[in-house]
């Protein structure tokens, strides 16, 4: 019998001067980085939070809290082994992720393949079950003023055969 569970996922981190800009744990080049405890992969984080929430196991600030120094400035493709391991622990794999990353600038296309190749190798997956938009926000919100990125992630978990 295959069980199955979704779990959906949101981050947003606002951009700042000095620190870099990296999504789906590569850096892209632009004038302004995002703002976080971690490296504030905001794509990274989305799909934890996917991952988790497809099991009822709370979000990533239960397991990487930002008051703990211990994850200052970490890696978020370490975290997100750790919650890969921590499902898989749990007797579930990846079916698969999709997600849409929400930002004005800089433009993500070319960078897209780069990230699905990243998170596939760091999930051991096919990168054909990682799937990454990208989309703007019309000049509308914080995200379309250019104050901040967003990301949104589902993520299908599968048990059994």
């Amino acid at each position: 019998m295959l069980n199955i569970r979704i779990g959906n996922g949101y981050d947003i981190h606002r951009l700042v001067p000095g620190r870099p800009l990296i999504l789906g744990g590569i850096e892209i080049s632009h004038t302004v980085g995002l703002l976080g405890h971690s490296d504030a992969d905001v794509l990274t984080h989305g799909i934890m939070d996917a991952m988790l929430g497809a099991l009822s196991l709370g979000d990533i600030g239960h397991y990487f809290p930002p008051t703990d120094p211990e994850w200052a400035g970490a890696n978020s493709l370490i975290l997100l082994e750790k919650v890969h391991d921590l499902i898989q622990a749990k007797g579930w794999r990846i079916g698969n992720i999709d997600s849409v990353i929400v930002a004005e600038k800089p433009k993500l296309k070319p960078h897209l393949l780069r990230m699905r190749e990243k998170l596939a190798t760091v999930l051991g997956v096919d990168i054909e079950l990682v799937s990454i938009k990208a989309t703007t926000n019309e000049q509308l919100g914080p995200v379309g003023r250019e104050e901040g990125i967003a990301a949104y992630s589902v993520v299908l978990l599968l048990q059994g055969s």
